[in-house]
């Protein structure tokens, strides 16, 4: 009998589409990709509806859990943060449901990894603060995608990241420093309780932690690297990683 895939959630945004703007709950395709194809996982999309999860039971049902990448932000109100500009998307709906969810996994021994706005919501979640527009902030690089590119080039490789000698994303990568792509405007300003650094860009950013303390496996990363998985060895391994951890849990 062919063994049963780990179970590996997805927290989604809660979006107002079409021309009644009635709610929808929605998972990028290259995440679900990543878990099916390089984490060996069967990813299951958990809607945004916050208290209504009954955290315990979810967890229960999951083998891991990624936290996605997002247009939308964290809502500065949750990091003692300044007010957002006008105009700047939010997502209460996933608010709600990933910063409760993300102490209670990791407390559970559930494998997490996160990505770019799953990186901040992490940082957050454990009491870190955010930087809103970090090329506004002296000292740092511009980390955003030029919007007016073909979505190819906006993720292609844009800068090195430095990665800490004793970092568990140094022991997968072999190496001191990977290229990565870079599609963020905020960033980690304070790093949250029990975080240790894993990467960081040549400006100081931090690209990377994980949580220290945990059980399994506690990673985010600011970058992306659900895109085109299959094509970057790097990203391969992560994901590999991530998914033996899941399997393990399981």
């Amino acid at each position: 009998m062919r063994p049963k895939r780990p179970v590996i959630g997805i927290p989604a945004d809660r979006r107002l589409l079409g021309q009644n703007h009635q709610p929808y709950h929605l998972a990028g395709e290259k995440y679900v990709t990543a878990v099916l194809d390089a984490a060996g996982g069967l990813p299951l999309l958990v809607p945004a509806i916050g208290r209504e999860l009954q955290l315990d039971e979810l967890l229960e049902t999951l083998d891991g859990l990624l936290f996605m990448g997002s247009a939308s932000n964290v809502e500065p109100r949750h990091y003692r943060g300044e007010p957002s500009d006008v105009g700047t998307l939010h997502d209460v709906h996933r608010d709600e449901t990933t910063l409760p969810l993300i102490p209670r996994a990791v407390a559970a021994g559930i494998p997490v990894l996160g990505i770019c706005r799953g990186f901040q919501e992490m940082n957050v979640a454990f009491g870190g603060s955010l930087w809103q527009k970090l090329h506004e902030v002296p000292g740092h690089i511009d980390h955003r995608e030029d919007l007016k590119l073909p979505v190819e080039q906006q993720y292609e490789l844009a800068h090195e990241v430095i990665l800490e000698p004793d970092g568990q994303l140094r022991r997968l990568a072999g190496t001191d420093r990977i290229r990565v792509n870079s599609l963020h405007g905020q960033g980690v300003r304070e790093l949250g309780r029990g975080l240790a650094v894993e990467a960081h860009a040549p400006d100081g950013v931090i690209e990377a932690f994980r949580v220290e303390h945990a059980a399994q496996f506690a990673i985010a990363v600011q970058w992306h690297p659900e895109w085109r998985v299959g094509s970057n060895p790097f990203s391969q391994a992560l994901f590999a990683e991530f998914g033996a951890a899941c399997r393990t849990r399981k």
